[in-house]
């Protein structure tokens, strides 16, 4: 497989020869508002440019949202993306708005969703702890199987609990991706993982490879990708946690 960071959240992915984007987000920099009630006011979203160009990012063989936050799914995929693409969607209330941005292929994820032989499992996640649970609404992750791949496991915008630890658990992924800014609001905790989640991840698939994504993208990030790379170094996790530059990518 062939994963590369394009953006925060944002994805693409070859398995089993099919290109996934996951989780478009694709604005210029500087488009839209800065997240209330967080750091960086004074910051429009995103915060970086693309690392790549857009053409390459829609020439995918299929699209997957993990949920319709704007730094997931934005205005400008929704303009730039074939009207036609597969796109594969955490529940019926997204599967709604998608079409209502012109998609005409949506599905909704299962836990045996199929796609060119390639089995595509909806995982749960939750996007924060207690409270900020009624703000942040449902998310998903999705895991990748298929016999001639290792399996890959996509959390999305999770922290880490017990629905993480028991995906982790039955399905052994060899390749684990996880959101990892620690985004947060001024008050309500983590919206992500953060550095003790993401040990508590290697801990749990201590042979995994390890990428942590949705870093200094969006203007309520709170840890930084330098902070995060001192904390693997300190915990003895840098053979198999990494953490990309936009436009990075990894062959497994």
């Amino acid at each position: 497989m062939h994963i590369q960071l394009i953006r925060n959240a944002t994805l693409n992915i070859n398995y089993a020869g099919t290109k996934f984007l996951v989780d478009p987000f694709l604005a210029e920099k500087g488009s839209y508002p800065p997240f209330p009630d967080s750091a960086r006011q004074e910051e429009q979203n995103p915060l970086v440019e693309l690392p790549v160009a857009i053409d390459q990012l829609t020439d995918a063989d299929a699209v997957i949202v993990t949920h319709l936050h704007l730094d997931h799914y934005d205005e400008k995929a929704i303009e730039v993306l074939p009207k036609n693409i597969p796109m594969f969607v955490q529940n019926d209330a997204d599967a709604e708005e998608v079409r209502k941005g012109g998609f005409t292929q949506v599905t909704v994820l299962t836990e045996d969703t199929e796609i060119n032989g390639i089995c595509l499992a909806k995982t749960k996640g939750e996007h924060g702890r207690g409270e900020i649970l009624n703000i942040a609404g449902d998310v998903c992750g999705i895991v990748f199987t298929h016999p001639s791949e290792k399996t890959l496991y996509v959390a999305g915008d999770t922290v880490w609990y017990h629905e993480v630890e028991k995906t982790i658990i039955k399905y052994k992924p060899d390749v684990i991706v996880i959101n990892a800014g620690d985004n947060q609001f001024n008050t309500g905790g983590s919206l992500i993982m953060g550095k003790e989640d993401v040990h508590e991840v290697y801990k749990a698939a201590p042979d995994a490879k390890i990428i942590a994504a949705h870093m200094e993208a969006v203007n309520h990030w709170t840890l930084s990708r330098e902070e995060l790379k001192e904390y693997i170094l300190d915990h003895g996790m840098q053979n198999n946690v990494f953490v990309p530059a936009d436009g990075e990518a990894y062959d497994f």
